[in-house]
Protein backbone atom coordinates (compact mmCIF):
# COMPACT_ATOMS: atom_id res chain seq x y z
CA UNK A 1 0.00 0.00 0.00
CA UNK A 2 2.65 2.52 0.98
CA UNK A 3 4.79 1.67 -2.07
CA UNK A 4 1.87 2.33 -4.42
CA UNK A 5 1.07 5.55 -2.61
CA UNK A 6 4.67 6.72 -2.81
CA UNK A 7 4.95 5.88 -6.49
CA UNK A 8 1.73 7.65 -7.39
CA UNK A 9 2.69 10.67 -5.29
CA UNK A 10 6.15 10.72 -6.79
CA UNK A 11 4.76 10.76 -10.33
CA UNK A 12 2.34 13.57 -9.53
CA UNK A 13 5.02 15.54 -7.70
CA UNK A 14 7.32 15.14 -10.70
CA UNK A 15 4.61 16.49 -13.00
CA UNK A 16 3.73 19.37 -10.70
CA UNK A 17 7.30 20.30 -9.82
CA UNK A 18 8.79 20.27 -13.29
CA UNK A 19 11.09 23.23 -14.04
CA UNK A 20 8.49 24.75 -16.36
CA UNK A 21 5.75 24.52 -13.73
CA UNK A 22 8.03 26.08 -11.12
CA UNK A 23 8.84 28.95 -13.49
CA UNK A 24 5.18 29.51 -14.35
CA UNK A 25 4.20 29.36 -10.67
CA UNK A 26 6.95 31.89 -9.96
CA UNK A 27 5.61 34.23 -12.64
CA UNK A 28 2.10 33.90 -11.22
CA UNK A 29 3.42 34.58 -7.71
CA UNK A 30 5.26 37.64 -9.00
CA UNK A 31 2.00 38.87 -10.55
CA UNK A 32 0.25 38.48 -7.20
CA UNK A 33 3.12 40.20 -5.38
CA UNK A 34 3.14 43.18 -7.75
CA UNK A 35 -0.66 43.45 -7.58
CA UNK A 36 -0.49 43.33 -3.77
CA UNK A 37 2.16 46.05 -3.61
CA UNK A 38 0.10 48.21 -5.98
CA UNK A 39 -2.96 47.66 -3.80
CA UNK A 40 -1.06 48.87 -0.74
CA UNK A 41 0.15 51.93 -2.68
CA UNK A 42 -3.42 52.53 -3.87
CA UNK A 43 -4.68 52.54 -0.28
CA UNK A 44 -1.87 54.87 0.78
CA UNK A 45 -2.53 57.42 -1.96
CA UNK A 46 -6.24 57.41 -1.20
CA UNK A 47 -5.30 58.09 2.41
CA UNK A 48 -3.25 61.04 1.13
CA UNK A 49 -6.25 62.18 -0.95
CA UNK A 50 -8.52 62.22 2.11
CA UNK A 51 -5.87 63.91 4.26
CA UNK A 52 -5.19 66.50 1.57
CA UNK A 53 -8.85 67.23 0.96
CA UNK A 54 -10.15 67.41 4.51
CA UNK A 55 -7.12 68.39 6.60
CA UNK A 56 -4.98 70.49 4.26
CA UNK A 57 -7.92 71.74 2.20
CA UNK A 58 -5.77 71.10 -0.87
CA UNK A 59 -6.94 68.09 -2.87
CA UNK A 60 -4.17 66.21 -4.70
CA UNK A 61 -5.69 65.98 -8.16
CA UNK A 62 -3.30 63.33 -9.50
CA UNK A 63 -4.61 60.61 -7.16
CA UNK A 64 -7.72 59.79 -9.18
CA UNK A 65 -5.89 59.24 -12.46
CA UNK A 66 -3.01 57.37 -10.81
CA UNK A 67 -5.46 55.10 -9.02
CA UNK A 68 -7.27 54.30 -12.27
CA UNK A 69 -3.98 53.20 -13.83
CA UNK A 70 -3.13 51.10 -10.77
CA UNK A 71 -6.53 49.40 -10.73
CA UNK A 72 -6.00 48.23 -14.31
CA UNK A 73 -2.61 46.75 -13.37
CA UNK A 74 -3.99 45.10 -10.22
CA UNK A 75 -6.92 43.61 -12.12
CA UNK A 76 -4.92 42.32 -15.08
CA UNK A 77 -2.11 40.83 -13.01
CA UNK A 78 -4.64 39.17 -10.70
CA UNK A 79 -6.58 37.79 -13.67
CA UNK A 80 -3.45 36.26 -15.20
CA UNK A 81 -2.45 34.66 -11.89
CA UNK A 82 -6.01 33.36 -11.53
CA UNK A 83 -5.68 31.52 -14.84
CA UNK A 84 -2.48 29.84 -13.63
CA UNK A 85 -3.95 28.89 -10.25
CA UNK A 86 -7.36 27.91 -11.68
CA UNK A 87 -9.07 30.18 -9.18
CA UNK A 88 -11.57 31.86 -11.47
CA UNK A 89 -15.23 31.21 -10.96
CA UNK A 90 -16.54 28.37 -13.07
CA UNK A 91 -19.75 26.43 -13.20
CA UNK A 92 -18.75 22.83 -13.65
CA UNK A 93 -21.77 20.81 -12.54
CA UNK A 94 -22.84 20.26 -16.16
CA UNK A 95 -19.36 19.24 -17.29
CA UNK A 96 -18.87 16.95 -14.29
CA UNK A 97 -22.17 15.18 -14.95
CA UNK A 98 -21.02 14.12 -18.44
CA UNK A 99 -19.16 10.99 -19.39
CA UNK A 100 -15.35 11.03 -19.17
CA UNK A 101 -14.73 11.59 -22.93
CA UNK A 102 -17.18 14.52 -23.09
CA UNK A 103 -15.78 15.96 -19.86
CA UNK A 104 -12.28 15.78 -21.33
CA UNK A 105 -13.48 17.44 -24.54
CA UNK A 106 -15.06 20.26 -22.52
CA UNK A 107 -11.80 20.75 -20.58
CA UNK A 108 -9.92 21.05 -23.89
CA UNK A 109 -12.48 23.45 -25.33
CA UNK A 110 -12.34 25.62 -22.20
CA UNK A 111 -8.54 25.70 -22.36
CA UNK A 112 -8.64 26.67 -26.03
CA UNK A 113 -11.24 29.35 -25.37
CA UNK A 114 -9.07 30.84 -22.61
CA UNK A 115 -6.00 30.69 -24.87
CA UNK A 116 -7.74 32.52 -27.73
CA UNK A 117 -9.29 35.03 -25.33
CA UNK A 118 -5.79 35.82 -24.04
CA UNK A 119 -4.59 36.27 -27.62
CA UNK A 120 -7.48 38.59 -28.41
CA UNK A 121 -6.79 40.59 -25.24
CA UNK A 122 -3.08 40.90 -26.08
CA UNK A 123 -3.81 41.93 -29.68
CA UNK A 124 -6.44 44.52 -28.80
CA UNK A 125 -4.33 45.79 -25.90
CA UNK A 126 -1.38 46.23 -28.27
CA UNK A 127 -3.62 48.15 -30.65
CA UNK A 128 -4.61 50.48 -27.79
CA UNK A 129 -0.99 50.91 -26.73
CA UNK A 130 0.09 51.88 -30.22
CA UNK A 131 -2.83 54.25 -30.91
CA UNK A 132 -2.47 56.08 -27.58
CA UNK A 133 1.28 56.65 -27.48
CA UNK A 134 0.96 60.40 -28.01
CA UNK A 135 -2.00 61.02 -25.70
CA UNK A 136 -1.24 62.03 -22.13
CA UNK A 137 -3.24 60.99 -19.09
CA UNK A 138 -4.55 64.20 -17.50
CA UNK A 139 -3.03 65.22 -14.17
CA UNK A 140 -0.14 62.73 -14.26
CA UNK A 141 1.32 63.29 -17.72
CA UNK A 142 2.00 59.63 -18.55
CA UNK A 143 1.09 58.29 -21.95
CA UNK A 144 -2.36 56.70 -22.21
CA UNK A 145 -0.48 53.62 -23.43
CA UNK A 146 0.44 52.90 -19.81
CA UNK A 147 -3.24 52.33 -19.13
CA UNK A 148 -3.50 49.75 -21.94
CA UNK A 149 -0.15 48.00 -21.41
CA UNK A 150 -1.49 45.65 -18.70
CA UNK A 151 -3.94 44.24 -21.25
CA UNK A 152 -1.02 43.12 -23.39
CA UNK A 153 0.87 41.64 -20.45
CA UNK A 154 -2.24 39.92 -19.10
CA UNK A 155 -3.17 38.53 -22.52
CA UNK A 156 0.31 37.10 -23.08
CA UNK A 157 0.38 35.59 -19.59
CA UNK A 158 -3.09 34.09 -20.04
CA UNK A 159 -1.93 32.54 -23.32
CA UNK A 160 1.23 31.21 -21.66
CA UNK A 161 -0.57 29.75 -18.65
CA UNK A 162 -3.38 28.21 -20.71
CA UNK A 163 -0.88 26.78 -23.24
CA UNK A 164 0.94 25.14 -20.33
CA UNK A 165 -2.38 23.67 -19.14
CA UNK A 166 -3.16 22.41 -22.64
CA UNK A 167 0.26 20.81 -22.99
CA UNK A 168 0.10 19.29 -19.52
CA UNK A 169 -3.36 17.88 -20.14
CA UNK A 170 -2.34 16.41 -23.50
CA UNK A 171 0.92 14.94 -22.24
CA UNK A 172 -0.18 13.65 -18.85
CA UNK A 173 -3.97 13.68 -18.99
CA UNK A 174 -3.87 15.71 -15.80
CA UNK A 175 -3.67 19.41 -14.92
CA UNK A 176 -2.51 20.57 -11.51
CA UNK A 177 -5.41 22.22 -9.69
CA UNK A 178 -4.52 24.50 -6.81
Amino acid sequence: MSIELESSLGKEDTINSSPLNRILDGIASLCILVAGVLLVILIAIFGWLVFGRYVLNNTPTWVEQASLVMVVYITCLGAAAGVRHHSHLNIDFIRESLTAPLRSLMHHLADLFIFFFGGFMAFQGWTLVMTNLNRAIPMIGLSESWRAAPLVVCGVLIMLFSAADIAQRLLTRKVKRV
